[in-house]
């Protein structure tokens, strides 16, 4: 599994910095807002939205912003309709990308995704092109300094864990998504704390390319990450654990 969330990881250190902009608990509420709508406001019966709620809360999001998305998703309060939308795409040298959207402009995003995949060294494909490269799996992180594998991978294979490897300064935990909340809930039951957790898309296999065509393709999926209705990006880019995003 080594490597294949670096892009989650990445993502997640530059939370801090999206959630000044608004951006992080605007797509956290657009995520919790549509769970809602699809399956019911209780967390209990709506995986998803329990998901989605566990996600928002590691992100510090006010339990108020939390409550407020769920009530507009089940329409006790009002809020925008929300489209769920999927894009495919090559970046530069045939990096496979795939972009999921929530968006209240169906146009705006199309337009939007377009623009920044062909300013950028890119290009959008035929529908299927790329999600088969892809499962949805649980990642859940630890900082390595803090926490060793053999110490995580005792509690978290005994949950339900897939996998437990060490990749560069992170401890990683891959889950199934149906097993994701319960490994998650014995590993910070047995005194772990996780420093990224989400359920996403996992490429089956990753390329690798030259250190400056993989800062250009990087380049590209940070500014799809980056744009308002994109709630999550995956690539198949490889990133190596002593790789340097910054040069």
């Amino acid at each position: 599994m080594s490597g294949h969330s670096k892009w989650a990881t990445i993502r997640h250190k530059k939370g801090a910095q999206d959630a000044k902009r608004g951006k992080l608990f605007s797509k956290l509420i657009k995520e919790i807002t549509v769970a809602a709508k699809m399956g019911g406001g209780d967390e209990e019966t709506n995986p998803r939205l329990r998901t989605a709620v566990l996600k928002a809360k590691a992100a510090n999001m006010p339990k108020d912003n939390i409550e407020r998305a769920i009530k507009k998703g089940t329409g006790d309060l009002g809020g925008s309709e929300y489209f769920e939308l999927s894009y495919e795409g090559y970046g530069p040298n045939g990096v496979a990308i795939l972009v999921d959207t929530l968006t209240d402009n169906k146009n705006r995003t199309a337009a939007d995704v377009r623009s920044i995949f062909s300013k950028n060294g890119g290009n959008l494909g035929e529908s299927g092109c790329v999600s088969y490269l892809f499962t949805r799996k649980g990642i859940i992180a630890y900082d390595a300094e803090t926490y060793s594998e053999d110490a995580v991978l005792e509690v978290a294979l005994e949950a339900g864990a897939d996998d437990v490897e060490t990749s560069g300064d992170s401890v990683e935990v891959s889950t199934t998504p149906e097993e994701f909340e319960n490994v998650l809930n014995a590993l910070t039951e047995a005194g772990f704390e996780h420093s990224m957790a989400e359920v996403s898309r996992v490429p089956e296999a990753t390329v690798s390319l030259e250190s400056e065509e993989t800062r250009k393709a990087l380049r590209l999926v940070e500014l799809l990450d980056d744009h308002d209705d994109v709630q999550e990006v995956a690539t198949n880019l490889d990133l190596p654990d002593d790789f340097d995003p910054d040069g």
